[in-house]
């Protein structure tokens, strides 16, 4: 099967996870903490079980990596990356910003990407080399040069109360340089509203291959730019992540690296 059909099954799996999610908000029972602050339900559990069943009927001999389970590595020039449910916490609490996010990387290379909010019926998705879309609208980063006006988003990691890189002076100094900061707790989301023009930047430190892998590519196919935080190359394993509408980007660098 061709690309097509990678971004097909994963807008198919990340819808259906999606309303299994929206039908479930407010009745989540088994809720289990990984540490301090991460938080799991059996909600992500059954949604990550949906995903991985769906991808399966077509893709049976395809990897998987994702949050809350270990798969066996088995085809792996095709990995599917997932996250269930990309802020858990804003979930059990019924915050409405939440998503699941479903991606393929093939050789190394994300291709396709689908991050959906079931609480807006939003689907962002991409697939490498043909843009970016909203639902099926194609969508493109802000075109704002000056940081005095932008708005950006940030996140706060779990280890934050102990880690001494913690994200706290960066946080402070865009306070200082730009016109608003959100912080609303879910990096999938938060990189998709750049690729939308609804942020014109983000930055994180710590994330994880699930909370980046799809929105980075609907990130660079919406016309932004993602690299770590002194710009150079960005990787989904790397624990620095920097994602702007590329005007912004070499200030943004400038104002990390203070």
């Amino acid at each position: 099967m061709d690309r097509y059909n990678f971004r097909k099954v994963a807008i198919e799996a990340a819808l259906k996870a999606g309303g299994y999610i929206k039908r479930n908000l407010g009745k989540a029972r088994d809720i289990r903490y990984k540490g301090e602050i991460n938080i799991v339900t059996e909600i992500d559990k059954k949604a990550e079980d949906i995903i991985v069943s769906e991808i399966k009927k077509v893709y049976p001999k395809h990897s998987f990596i994702a949050e809350e389970d270990i798969y066996a590595k088995n085809d792996l020039d095709f990995t599917w990356i997932i996250d269930p449910l990309d802020g858990t916490t804003n979930f059990i609490h019924s915050f409405p910003f939440f998503c699941v996010s479903v991606s393929l990387m093939r050789q190394g290379s994300i291709v396709v990407g689908a991050v959906y909010d079931p609480m807006r019926d939003e689907l962002f998705h991409a697939e490498r080399g043909k843009g970016a879309f909203l639902n099926r609208q194609r969508i493109c980063v802000s075109k704002l040069s000056d940081i005095k006006k932008a708005m950006v988003a940030t996140g706060f990691a779990y280890n934050v109360k102990k880690a001494k890189n913690n994200n706290v002076n960066n946080f402070i100094n865009f306070l200082k340089a730009s016109q608003a900061v959100r912080r609303a707790g879910s990096a999938a989301l938060d990189m998709c509203y750049v690729g939308c023009g609804r942020f014109d930047g983000f930055w994180e430190l710590y994330l994880h291959p699930w909370d980046t892998a799809a929105a980075s590519l609907i990130v660079e196919e919406a016309g932004g730019k993602v690299t770590k935080f002194d710009g150079s190359e960005y990787k989904i394993f790397d624990k620095e992540t920097l994602a702007t509408n590329s005007k912004l980007h070499s200030c943004m660098v400038k104002i990390l690296s203070k």
